[in-house]
């Protein structure tokens, strides 16, 4: 059986050691070794990666109590270098050693017992029981979680038997039932946790409560531990800086100046639909003054779809005509008819859109289709002209 050192110490990163198995199976080469410090998934936490003779480690999961460690190659050698991961290694650790601490004061400030947990690559999750938590007390919960942080409790780990553990005051029971390994929190919590681990709550560094939400009648708190919230925190001073540049204006003033910001794309926006408005009046007066017969036809260099749909619907409201866009620049296509007609224009662009490499369809009022290319596009707008030939003359 494989001798666990991440349970000896979560800060082992190099050790030597000797394969003692190598699997060969469909999804790659697995090995087993007497000794290792990758910790393989569970418990809401993800598995470690590293090296092995600098060959990469892919995966490690845990087997009969054997753990496998899933490998780019097989090591030519028995007697083998392992390296952790440590960069990944240390962000489990501040993350699950402040998902106990994050879920102990939300048992104590907010009477809710942690019901999961997640370990994800940007953020981790516990979903506790309540039905609601409004921001203030996430707030609260925030400062509360950072102020065990600060007082840096002691978190030491240790193995105790199933009657040693029914007189430890653990918040839950676990189901094995020897050689039961737990997680003490000095002063606030002992948990049953298999888990790696920081020594002190201080190396966790702070807790970044990101939101709560609404999850299956329970609330799902998102959180940032250590780097990962340096990180975000940084993330966020560089697009506040931007924004600060962007609108030449103090950082305590820039939500200030978006909203006059705001206000005047509104202002300028309404002042640009009434000029669009007056356009398309013109623009429908003219298309339905050169129409042949019932059908309109018209290409477009710079008008979007959204645009074209709303000129469409305008002109066979205004009259019973068949209306044909092609709008150049994104290579769209629309065909749109008036009630009277019974032209089915989803059915004519289902049955040749595959003959141009189109995408796309409709109802039998109006349809839209996509195409890779500006030739693609021509060619079936062409194509769907001379197939209305007989509306021209009507």
């Amino acid at each position: 059986m494989t001798k666990k050192l991440y349970y000896e110490s979560a800060y082992i990163r190099e050790w030597e050691t000797r394969i003692t198995r190598k699997l060969e199976r469909e999804d790659g080469t697995y090995l087993v070794m007497e000794e290792t410090a990758f910790y393989p998934h569970g418990g809401g936490q993800p598995c470690d990666l590293g090296w092995i003779d600098k060959i990469p480690v892919l995966d490690v999961v845990q087997e009969d109590g054997e753990i496998l460690h899933k490998v780019e190659r097989s090591p030519e050698k028995e007697e083998v270098g392992c390296r952790l991961d440590w960069s990944r290694r240390f962000d489990h650790m501040q993350h699950h050693s402040g998902q106990h601490l994050l879920s102990a004061m939300c048992l104590e400030a907010c009477r809710a017992e942690t019901l999961s947990f997640h370990l994800g690559q940007d953020y981790a999750t516990i979903d506790i029981a309540r039905s609601d938590l409004p921001q203030d007390e996430l707030m609260m919960l925030e400062l509360e979680v950072n102020d065990q942080i600060y007082l840096n409790r002691k978190v030491t780990n240790y193995f105790v038997s199933r009657e040693q553990a029914a007189i430890l005051p653990l918040v839950k029971q676990p189901k094995v039932t020897e050689d039961i390994r737990i997680v003490e929190i000095e002063g606030i919590e002992y948990n049953a946790c298999g888990g790696t681990h920081v020594s002190a709550t201080g190396e966790i560094g702070m807790i970044k409560l990101l939101r709560a939400e609404k999850q299956k009648g329970h609330m799902r708190i998102y959180f940032i531990c250590g780097y990962r919230a340096l990180k975000e925190f940084n993330a966020g001073m560089d697009i506040l800086g931007s924004l600060s540049a962007r609108f030449n204006t103090a950082k305590e003033e820039i939500m200030d100046r978006i909203a006059k910001w705001d206000q005047e794309q509104k202002q300028l926006q309404a002042e640009l639909n009434a000029v669009k408005a007056e356009n398309d009046a013109y623009l429908i007066e003219k298309l339905l003054a050169d129409r042949q017969g019932n059908l309109i036809k018209h290409s477009f260099a710079d008008k979007p779809l959204k645009d074209m749909q709303n000129l469409a619907v305008k002109l066979t409201d205004k009259a019973d005509v068949i209306v044909l866009f092609v709008f150049n620049a994104d290579n769209k296509v629309l065909l749109a008819r008036g009630e009277e007609s019974e032209l089915a224009c989803g059915a004519f662009f289902k049955q040749h859109l595959a003959d141009y490499r189109g995408k796309g369809g409709g109802s039998d009022k109006v349809a839209q289709a996509g195409f890779a290319n500006g030739e693609d596009a021509m060619a079936f707008y062409h194509f769907t002209a001379q197939s209305l030939k007989p509306y021209e003359k009507e």
